[in-house]
């Protein structure tokens, strides 16, 4: 959706997608603006011999994302409050805001121990046992799980088990790959933008001095990332880094000619 308000100075921009990817391995965690997602991730199946449990949501699938954009002309000379200022100083000022908002990432939860010595290490899944609270629908949002140390409560790992295989004498987990999705992503950007014609010719402006004050994550908001996946590994559940910087603000003056 594109709608321009040249009256008024105003443009705005939006577009929303709606996206599915599947396959039964990927490498690439999509959706983050700076740093690694906190969670571990494999390529290799459970169960070389058998892949089709692996088959689930990509590591890169992100369901919905919400894009827009928006330009307006502030009119400054127009103020009569500023006239005195002269057009010079008042004209040419314009506030530019690009924004998305984004669902989460899919991750896989590992038992963090080779159950049957079939496949890779790190790569066998446990079973779940129980129904977490999960993060995303609460207002704490660093403990996924919401157990904190005692996360690991709600999956079991099938090892010395009857039948069971390997140096753990173990079975394949029922947990399958990426059926939890980590929380979505939320940012805003803006610019306040002032251009001042200095050299201008018959032919119309020949060079133009552009100021420019950017702020990134204008609301600081908290992009967190992934929680720590491996049962058997520290911090399990607990979500320890963030998906995106905090607020930054730069200044800078271009010449344009």
């Amino acid at each position: 959706m594109q709608k321009d308000l040249t009256a008024s100075g105003l443009g705005i921009q939006a577009s929303y997608t709606f996206s599915k990817s599947i396959d039964d391995t990927s490498a690439v965690f999509g959706g983050f603006i700076s740093g690694f997602s906190g969670a571990v991730s494999q390529t290799a199946a459970q169960n070389p011999f058998d892949t089709r449990p692996d088959k689930g949501p990509s590591n890169f699938d992100v369901r919905n994302t919400l894009a827009f954009s928006l330009f307006q002309d502030l009119h400054g000379d127009r103020v009569v409050l500023l006239r005195p200022f002269g057009k010079k100083l008042t004209a040419g000022w314009q506030l530019l805001g690009i924004g998305s908002v984004s669902s989460g990432l899919p991750f896989t939860i590992y038992s963090g121990v080779q159950q049957t010595g079939v496949g890779s290490n790190n790569t066998d899944r446990p079973d779940q046992i129980g129904v977490p609270d999960l993060s995303t629908g609460r207002t704490v949002r660093e403990d996924y799980f919401g157990l904190g140390a005692n996360n690991a409560s709600f999956f079991h790992i099938p090892i010395d088990v009857p039948g069971g295989t390997g140096p753990n004498h173990g079975v394949f987990g029922t947990v399958g790959r990426n059926t939890f999705r980590g929380p979505g992503l939320r940012n805003f950007d803006t610019a306040l933008i002032k251009d001042t014609p200095i050299l201008t010719g018959t032919k119309g402006e020949l060079a133009s001095l552009q100021f420019r004050a950017e702020f990134f994550n204008l609301f600081n908001i908290v992009n967190f990332g992934l929680p720590s996946n491996i049962v058997l590994g520290p911090g399990f559940g607990e979500i320890s880094r963030t998906a995106s910087s905090s607020r930054q603000i730069q200044f800078s003056l271009k010449l344009i000619y």
